[in-house]
C-alpha cells in the first residue's frame, strides 16, 4: 500500500499524512511542486517526530512518478469519484492518490487512475480535509486487506 499526495498546498496536511503513514507503516510519496517549500528543515518541523523526512519519497512531477516501475492500481480519491468508499474493494498493493487541497488533480491524473473513489459526505458539504481523507481511506484500505498493524 502506498499513499501519494499530488502537489499538496498545505504543509500541515503533509505532516499529518506523514504521521498517519508512519503509524500504519505505509509508504508516502509526494508529487511536486508543493504549495510550500519542501526543505529538510520544513519536513522535520512539519512531521515532528513521526516519519523521518528521509522516508518520504519525492517526485519532481507526475510524469517522473509514472516513469518508475510500480505494481498495483492507482486509486484516485476525488469529490468527482465514481464509486463510494464503502463499496470499493481494495488490493494490498493499491496506490492511493490524493489531489491538491485547492484544485484536486488534472485530467491526466484522472485518466491514469484505475479507479476513482469518493468518501461519502452529507449533501452541501464540500469535502474532508486532505489529511482526514488520507486517514479514512488508508484505514479502510488496510482493514480490507488485513494490513492494519497488530496491537
Amino acid at each position: 500500500m502506498e499513499v501519494i499526495l499530488y502537489q499538496p498546498d498545505i504543509a500541515g496536511n503533509l505532516g499529518a499524512a506523514m504521521r498517519s503513514c508512519a503509524c500504519f507503516g505505509t509508504r508516502l510519496s509526494v508529487v511536486e511542486p508543493c504549495g510550500f517549500p519542501l526543505t529538510a528543515k520544513a519536513l522535520r518541523r512539519t512531521a515532528l517526530d513521526y516519519g523521518a523526512p528521509e522516508t518520504l519519497v519525492r517526485h519532481k512531477s507526475w510524469d517522473d512518478y509514472l516513469d518508475i516501475p510500480h505494481t498495483g492500481r492507482l486509486i484516485l480519491f476525488t469529490t468527482k469519484g465514481a464509486k463510494p468508499l464503502s463499496d470499493f474493494v481494495f488490493q494490498p498493493d493499491d496506490r492511493l492518490v490524493f489531489g491538491r487541497e485547492s484544485a484536486g488533480v488534472p485530467e491526466n491524473v484522472h485518466q491514469a487512475a484505475h479507479a476513482r473513489v469518493i468518501i461519502p459526505i452529507l449533501g452541501g458539504a464540500r469535502s474532508f480535509n486532505l489529511s482526514v481523507s488520507v486517514g479514512i481511506a488508508l484505514f479502510e484500505a488496510l482493514r480490507q486487506t488485513n494490513g492494519l498493524p497488530k496491537s
